[in-house]
């Protein structure tokens, strides 16, 4: 597809847009570089940057775990909730971030014009959120499942609104089941009752997660629940639409108590003192795989990768050609139909996309 030619005008006006951001970058720059050699900021320390508002940041210090409203340095971009970074305090305990340090890792997501777009950064594991209702999709779990494998971070699936279930559970336990048998970790839990609580903080203590998943899947209200003392905005599900609200508008870093001893079972190894950390990220309806290719959907099934490159043909697409070791499998019951379809069926909205 051809790009589209623009006029002069257009290009004078991008380029003077240009001109301008640059000369308040190097304005901005030459203040804070004013200010630090004039030691109106202290000297330089550890912090965690808790919720991310544009320029300004909320960073918890690593000293005394005291929050802080920073800003930026101008040549600084694109932190995230869950950045390790080094931050100056000002006298007024405001702050400046001057630097970031390595990251583990960092889950990003494309926005609707197909870029990545950084979500958190440094985690452990990825919590994907989903209810009885709104119904969930099996294709729509594996989107978060590929995405997930895709960022070499571990998923749990955590099925939320348990209370809802029909006697006997119906199809979606035998869905969760399914995901079991493949070696997924699935949480059953409601915030009408203790019950999956428990089981749901002992997969949270000690380490840093991240919540995602569709709005109105009841993120916000599990995770009032698992914070008592923090004040969050829940949205009520439409009673209308079934669909839910955005309640949460940027991603936020919370610490979880430690559980009171004797409580609530302990991880062997934990990799975090109390009740580790987990972020809540603003609510997406359809999480877009876009930024992928065929290899990674593909690898993003953990129960085709024993079957990869044992196809008869080197370059097998895994439709209908003969010997291929994906469609044999499917066919002795090895991989689910059900999840096969959903293979094709993400790789087709990738041409689409």
């Amino acid at each position: 597809m051809n790009k589209r030619k623009l006029s002069r005008q257009q290009r004078w006006r991008i380029d003077k847009i240009q001109a301008e951001r640059a000369a308040r970058a190097d304005k901005q720059a030459s203040r804070e570089s004013e200010s630090l050699e004039a030691g109106e900021y202290g000297a330089e320390q550890l912090g965690r940057v808790i919720a991310h508002f544009g320029r300004t940041l909320d960073v918890q210090s690593a000293v005394d775990a005291t929050l802080h409203r920073c800003h930026l340095r101008a040549n600084l971009d694109g932190l995230v909730t869950g950045d390790r970074v080094i931050w100056r305090q000002a006298q007024d305990d405001s702050g400046v971030v001057v630097a970031r340090n390595p990251r583990d890792n960092v889950l990003e997501r494309p926005d609707p014009r197909g870029q990545l777009k950084p979500v958190a950064a440094n985690i452990d594991q990825i919590l994907i959120v989903f209810a009885v209702e709104p119904t969930p999709f099996a294709n729509l779990i594996d989107r978060y499942l590929v995405a997930a494998e895709a960022t070499g971070i571990s998923p749990v699936l955590v099925l939320n609104k348990i209370d809802l279930l029909p006697d006997g559970g119906g199809e979606l336990s035998e869905l969760l089941n399914h995901y079991e048998q493949l070696g997924y970790t699935v949480v059953r839990a409601t915030t009408q009752h203790e019950q999956g609580l428990e089981a749901l903080h002992e997969c949270l203590r000690g380490r840093t997660s991240v919540f995602v998943g569709q709005s109105g899947v009841g993120k916000s209200s599990l995770i009032d629940r698992l914070l008592p003392d923090e004040a969050l905005r829940i949205g009520a599900l439409s009673e209308d639409s079934r669909k839910g609200t955005h309640t949460t508008t940027t991603a936020r870093l919370y610490s979880l108590p430690a559980p009171a001893a004797g409580t609530l079972p302990t991880p062997a190894a934990d990799a975090l003192p109390g009740g580790g950390e987990l972020i809540d990220s603003p609510g997406i309806r359809e999480f877009g795989l876009i930024h992928l290719n065929e290899q990674q959907v593909t690898e993003g099934f953990i129960e085709f990768r024993n079957l990869l490159g044992r196809c008869r043909f080197r370059d097998c697409r895994h439709r209908n050609e003969p010997g291929c070791a994906l469609i044999d499998a499917v066919e002795r019951g090895d991989v689910t139909r059900q999840r096969f379809t959903s293979y094709r069926r993400i790789l087709e909205s990738l041409k689409q996309g």
